[in-house]
């Protein structure tokens, strides 16, 4: 049997280690980008304006959702994770484990209350008549594959907590050419409409889990459970949600604040919200970078926290600063050169007038986003990097105040300025959370070493 590929980030030059782990991770999340870009390509150029703005409603409300589910995917990887840098296998399991039944527990939950609330949810958020039948019947699927979503998601995050970022990309690629062709199927072929491409991202992403699931029980001996394992244990289960649940409500309370923003661009019509989809799109592409810093600095911070070496965390944060501001500098650059191209793609030709209004705005959101990423690219290092270090409930609280943003852009500035405000939306939630994430990574890189004092000098 080949060697599994497990990662020990607490050894050896922080940057390579980091840009090793973080590359694939990278290139998978634009891969995953696709199931939504597909999505928004195909539904654009073959079903018209009023279905691309639909499917585009559902944004917020399927990044609440979906968010509340990757959130608590990535916390339960955490603990795992340190256990993995303790090089404590038989705590690793046992964590593993108890991740299996609150996984399943927790999805066929959330998908039980959703699908019963959808209809409810699209009324509240004012979803205009002439789209709300495309929003309706495709975040309704999106929904009802909530098990496969977090089936991934909870297999990939335990791959990812032991060091191995490349499988998962492996799994994507092949899943997102997989959505592509069903997409293309289901929608051109089969004439299902928004239905068949909510279907071909559900399937796709099923695939990607079940084949996660086979690799690991080949190649995972770590991870190979005894019956005791997969017993159900308090201090276990209770330390998975404390971790899990703080990192998925942090996305659901951000979420709060996207909705009342989309409330707002729905008032606006059928073209800004297009317009918000389709720059939302192209944002999503550069965002990978960032997201998968964030991502990457979890398991890196709690690997080398359960090694004692806090240093290294440190150092890994100021590395990873500064290549984000580099990599700011070069994404706004393209945005501000190519973004109204990359935007139209989402636009049939055969709406060429709609296209005149959209693409500029779109245009104009993502220069006003690009100016501020470097913002951006410090939310995510730093509430990941404390997420690690075992305080994921502080994550909530930056959630509060992005929350607080967005909603106070969507409720006072979007009637004022209309379209504009919407292009500060993001920037200002961004803002206003690294006013709390700053001084909160510091107070906990400052009590994790108070800590690490008292147990070595008793």
């Amino acid at each position: 049997m080949r060697k599994e590929r497990t990662r020990d980030m607490t050894s050896g030059a922080p940057l390579p280690i980091m840009l090793s782990f973080m590359l694939p991770l990278m290139v998978g999340m634009i891969f995953q980008q696709f199931y939504s870009m597909v999505d928004t390509a195909v539904v654009g150029n073959f079903l018209g304006v009023e279905a691309l703005a639909g499917v585009g409603s559902t944004g917020s409300i399927s990044f609440m959702v979906l968010g509340l589910c990757n959130g608590i995917c990535g916390g339960f990887a955490i603990p795992v994770a340190q256990k993995f840098g303790e090089k404590d296998t038989h705590g690793l399991r046992n964590f593993v484990g108890n991740m299996i039944w609150l996984g399943l527990g927790l999805a066929l939950l959330i998908t039980l209350v959703t699908t019963l609330s959808c209809r409810r949810i699209l009324e509240l958020t004012h979803t205009p008549a002439d789209t709300f039948r495309y929003a309706h019947d495709y975040i309704l699927i999106i929904f009802m594959g909530i098990p496969a979503t977090m089936l991934y998601n909870l297999l990939a995050g335990i791959l990812r907590s032991l060091g191995d970022s490349r499988t998962p990309l492996l799994f994507l690629i092949f899943s997102s050419v997989l959505n592509v062709l069903l997409d293309l199927l289901m929608v051109v072929g089969f004439r299902l409409g928004v239905v068949g491409a909510a279907l071909a991202t559900v399937i796709s992403q099923l695939v990607s889990g079940f084949l996660c699931l086979f690799y690991m029980a080949k190649r995972f001996p770590i991870l190979h459970l005894s019956r005791d394992n997969l017993r159900p244990r308090k201090p276990y289960a209770f330390r998975l949600l404390m971790m899990g649940l703080p990192m998925g409500l942090q996305y659901s309370v951000t979420a709060i604040g996207n909705i009342l923003l989309q409330t707002a661009v729905n008032g606006l019509g059928a073209i800004a919200m297009a317009a918000v989809v389709a720059g939302t799109r192209v944002s999503g592409i550069f965002e990978t970078f960032i997201d998968s810093m964030g991502i990457m600095a979890a398991t890196y911070a709690g690997q080398n926290l359960g090694a004692g070496k806090l240093d290294r965390v440190r150092t890994g944060v100021r590395q990873c600063a500064l290549m984000g501001c580099v990599y700011c500098l070069l994404a706004l650059g393209a945005l501000y050169f190519a973004g109204g191209r990359m935007a139209s793609l989402f636009l049939s030709g055969d709406n060429a007038a709609a296209a005149g209004q959209i693409i500029p705005l779109a245009h104009r959101m993502l220069i006003v986003w690009g100016i501020f990423y470097i913002p951006l690219i410090n939310l995510n290092l730093l509430r990941f990097t404390i997420q690690g270090l075992g305080y994921s409930n502080l994550a909530v609280v930056s959630g509060v105040f992005e929350m607080a943003a967005r909603g106070g852009v969507a409720i006072w500035l979007v009637p004022r300025m209309g379209f504009d405000a919407v292009c500060l939306a993001g920037p200002a939630a961004w803002v206003m959370a690294n006013c709390f994430l700053i001084p909160a990574y510091l107070a906990c890189v400052r009590r994790r070493a108070e800590e690490a004092k008292k147990e070595t000098h008793p």
